[in-house]
């Protein structure tokens, strides 16, 4: 990590200019001898800095195209698991994660640790020397912070969920490094996973602390809350909700989750098919935005400029929605040609989520914001939630269940569910709702079932509970640079 450490100093060096004039850098010390400390001495300075933290989430190794394949933290939880098979389009990209096969000298997961990593210490950089400004801009400098100190948490969060050894709580397994200062010295170890909890949790704790007595300027001119883009107090609940989920702390899942349901409704069911072009905020809690210059988000995955869709959604997946009733379908899939007309050959059942901005595009980009986080999944945390806590709570957590469905299920009757059948239920809700969203191999891991591909799988078909792939390795080039980092069990 060392190396990359001194990347992002470098980084944040240009970021202010102070790189812009050769004749001023002669005149100062020698570039080895500035520790970096001054370098931002404006609120302008620091917001650049933050924008610079937003951008590196459109790496490849986060939101952004992972290496012109699949996105890592959009379309890996698919492809591994049972809702995307490998099809005859395939060039062969990440057959390694389809299958299975990664080991800790990897570079696509090297790739995740690295980008996942720059995210956190251009956030760190962020907020070096901030307290600087407080006296004369409380404000901007609690606002630029929470951000900062939110998306770090959150990036923690995502390498937890991929890289630690068990989801629970309090669990002593193998968590992960948690760096919360910008230092290319340090060498971290792992903590546990209760630890690492405690970490994310005081993070984005704080964040929300800060966002009570900071100006609602938005950096950059965004537009603010009606474009979603920026990370805020109904944000921080989000990733709280999402974070208690999986650690199966289910009341505060339930406590969170509710903050955000009672602030962003659900869409309604005519204007859901908006929100896949941009054409809409509607519960949308935070959009990560990409730009015509930015990865394409469509990626290979996807059905987008490229038309070509090396992975296909499976028939079992397409199977259990109601193909006729469902605004789900219809906004998610379409039978399209390949092409640049989309003209040629055979018409094959794609993913169309992420296919452009706007619906008409006879030559779609693929160039459309990622919702990161949505209504739908709150509610579907809550739901899930309340039935696990079990007894009267199940009334609860099915009428979440009803709520949704109807919401996107034209005529939909209320089911009446209890036990085991409700949480299949809504476990298959989930996987109906968020696909394409980063979801189904993570929530398979978190609640220890095994992947059982039923339909297109002809090898790879399987992956028990307790395979050592459902937890990543570190990759070899962290270990031999950073002797206090233990590898992952099994590796």
């Amino acid at each position: 990590m060392k190396k990359i450490k001194l990347i992002y100093l470098v980084l944040a060096m240009v970021i202010t200019g102070w790189l812009s004039s050769c004749s001023k850098a002669i005149d100062l010390d020698p570039t080895h001898s500035q520790d970096g400390a001054g370098f931002f001495n404006t609120v302008r300075d620091y917001e650049l800095a933050l924008s610079g933290t937003y951008s590196k989430l459109l790496q490849d190794g986060y939101y952004g195209t992972f290496n012109a394949a699949a996105n890592a933290l959009v379309g890996l939880p698919d492809i591994m698991s049972d809702n995307f098979y490998e099809g005859p389009e395939s060039l062969g990209n990440f057959q390694d994660f389809s299958r299975w096969t990664f080991t800790a000298d990897d570079a696509s997961i090297a790739d995740m640790w690295l980008d996942m990593y720059g995210i956190i210490q251009q956030a760190n950089i962020t907020l070096r020397g901030i307290d600087k400004l407080a006296t004369t801009n409380p404000g901007a400098v609690n606002r630029i912070k929470a951000q900062a100190i939110a998306l770090r948490a959150m990036v923690h969060f995502d390498l937890l969920r991929y890289f630690g050894e068990a989801e629970t709580r309090n669990s002593a397994a193998r968590g992960i490094a948690y760096v919360d200062k910008f230092d290319v010295e340090q060498k971290p170890a792992r903590l546990s996973v209760k630890e690492s909890y405690d970490r994310i949790e005081a993070d984005l704790k704080a964040a929300k602390q800060l966002m009570l007595n900071m100006d609602k300027q938005i950096q950059g001119g965004g537009t603010g809350a009606a474009d979603r883009a920026y990370v805020d107090d109904m944000v921080v609940n989000a990733v709280l909700a999402r974070m208690y989920l999986t650690a199966s702390s289910l009341d505060s899942a339930v406590k969170y989750s509710t903050l955000v349901i009672n602030a962003r409704p659900l869409s309604s069911r005519a204007n859901f098919p908006n929100l896949w072009i941009d054409a809409s905020t509607a519960e949308v809690i935070w959009s990560v935005k990409f730009e015509s210059l930015d990865s394409d988000l469509g990626s290979l995955m996807f059905y987008s400029a490229g038309n070509r869709a090396e992975y296909r959604p499976t028939t079992n997946l397409l199977s259990l929605y109601d193909q006729v009733n469902d605004i789900r379908y219809t906004s998610y899939f379409r039978s399209l040609q390949r092409g640049v007309n989309r003209n040629t050959g055979t018409a094959r059942t794609v993913l169309i989520k992420y296919d452009a901005k706007q619906a008409n595009l006879s030559r779609p980009d693929g160039i459309v914001n990622f919702k990161a986080f949505r209504t739908g999944e709150m509610y579907l945390i809550r739901a899930e939630a309340y039935t696990r806590m079990g007894g009267a709570n199940e009334a609860t957590g099915l009428a979440d269940l009803n709520t949704l469905r109807a919401a996107r299920i034209s005529g939909y009757v209320p089911e009446v569910l209890a036990g085991a059948a409700l949480q299949n239920a809504i476990e298959q809700e989930r996987r109906k709702e968020l696909v394409g969203e980063g979801h189904r191999f993570l929530d398979l891991k978190r609640t220890t079932r095994l992947i059982n591909r039923l339909t297109n799988c002809t090898s790879f078909c399987t992956l028990p509970s307790n395979a050592r792939e459902w937890v990543f390795p570190i990759p070899q080039p962290e270990l031999q640079a950073n002797p206090a980092m233990e590898q992952t069990t099994g590796y």
